[in-house]
């Protein structure tokens, strides 16, 4: 067992359109970085690893972006694990603080996103993803969807077919992260929908309306990840947020070999490292006050409320349309609109993930916070495939 780690400080950027603002990746970090800093009140110099975490890009980027901040010569590891590269960045930091690699690191994520739905970027090498599309085709079929909301698409018309969940329940959980996205001042959007708008909205795959799907995105986000002697020299018991658990999972067999959509796309990974991570704090699920979880898109979110176990398997419909997982129920999920409404910046999600959760257990959520948050929990999911979930408690010290 490795040493106690704390997040004492963190940042984002507000998440924008690809384009809409005349910013680079350099800026991005530059902001996020230094608003990390600011609330651990702590200056750069005293940082001594840094992870850093983005999907597009040329391969030394993290050092471009942190010489934003200062050129310190210390180790900097550039991270891409897809849509969880934000979460593998904070990931790596922990692991240099708790194996008493460094008192004081930093984690950072950020994307310059293009316009439009991910695509396949190079055609002369062999596809990531290879194995999952093949497993995909072979069981549904290629449609002129995107690819990715027709993996997700397809494992919600699995959990339909399993359970008899409605349409409208995946609609319902667009419809209550668009609504919590409306007190988020870093959100992409912020408009408020109706259940029949999100119905409405043009159908991308079903069961996923365009409104169900998150977009792509500009942004960053930072992590300052210590060790609980850097809390007690600096004073920072008060702001000090212990990740009391965190695992990573990568693909199992069952992820091709099952024949399942769910499990093409990490159902059986979100399930036993959110296994593992209860197992590490000692925390059930239903002891957890706040959630951020990867729903970048309405299917993932419904899976996933099983995967994380907030439900009986199958009870994931029931769940969304009790209420449960909204304020004034056992959970408040994305209490910051989540992808589907912040945003999605590969590199950025799972530190902004981090950063909410944070602000949730320091009481500084704003109009978005939970009533006596005191247990959090995380998970960020990227195809091809990697899982990162961690257990997040206000510290005792």
């Amino acid at each position: 067992m490795g040493r106690r780690v704390f997040v004492v400080g963190v940042g984002m950027t507000k998440f924008e359109k690809p384009g809409g603002r005349d910013w680079d990746y350099p800026d991005m970090a530059r902001e996020a970085g230094t608003m990390a800093l600011e609330d651990a009140g702590i200056s750069y110099d005293l940082v001594e690893q840094a992870a850093v975490g983005y999907c597009y890009g040329d391969s030394t980027a993290g050092q471009r972006a942190l010489y934003e901040i200062g050129v310190t010569g210390i180790p900097v590891v550039n991270v891409n694990n897809n849509c969880a590269t934000g979460s593998s960045a904070l990931y790596l930091a922990k692991s240099f603080v708790e194996g008493g690699l460094a008192d004081c690191a930093l984690a950072l994520g950020f994307e310059k996103m293009e316009k439009g739905s991910l695509g396949i970027k190079y055609m002369d090498r062999a596809m990531p993803m290879q194995w999952t599309f093949e497993k995909m085709n072979e069981k549904r079929g290629f449609t002129q969807a995107p690819p990715a909301p027709q993996m997700f698409g397809n494992a919600g018309r699995e959990y339909m077919e399993r359970y008899g969940v409605k349409a409208e329940s995946f609609a319902r959980i667009a419809e209550k992260n668009h609504r919590h996205s409306a007190n988020n001042p870093n959100s992409q959007f912020r408009d408020i929908y109706s259940l029949d708008d999100i119905l409405a909205a043009k159908m991308v795959h079903e069961p996923l309306t365009k409104l169900q799907c998150c977009p792509t995105s500009d942004g960053g986000a930072a992590a300052i990840v210590v060790s609980e002697d850097f809390v007690r020299e600096h004073g920072l018991e008060d702001q000090a947020v212990e990740i009391i658990g965190m695992s990573m999972h990568t693909d199992f067999p069952s992820s091709f070999e099952s024949n399942s959509d769910m499990n093409f796309v990490g159902f059986d990974m979100s399930k036993a490292t959110a296994r593992d991570v209860y197992e590490q704090s000692g925390h059930g699920p239903e002891e957890v006050d706040v959630i951020e979880l990867h729903d970048c898109f309405s299917a993932n979110e419904m899976i996933t409320y099983d995967a994380l176990g907030l439900c009986d398997e199958g009870g994931a419909g029931e769940l969304i349309d009790s209420g449960a997982v909204t304020y004034g129920g056992d959970w408040v999920v994305n209490p910051s609109g989540g992808l589907i409404s912040k945003g999605h910046p590969l590199g950025a999600t799972g530190l902004a993930q981090c950063a909410e959760l944070n602000w949730q257990l320091r009481d500084m959520a704003a109009d978005r916070q939970v009533d006596d948050a005191k247990l959090a929990l995380q998970h960020n999911l990227g195809l091809g495939g990697a899982c990162v979930v961690a257990m997040y408690e206000k510290a005792s010290l």
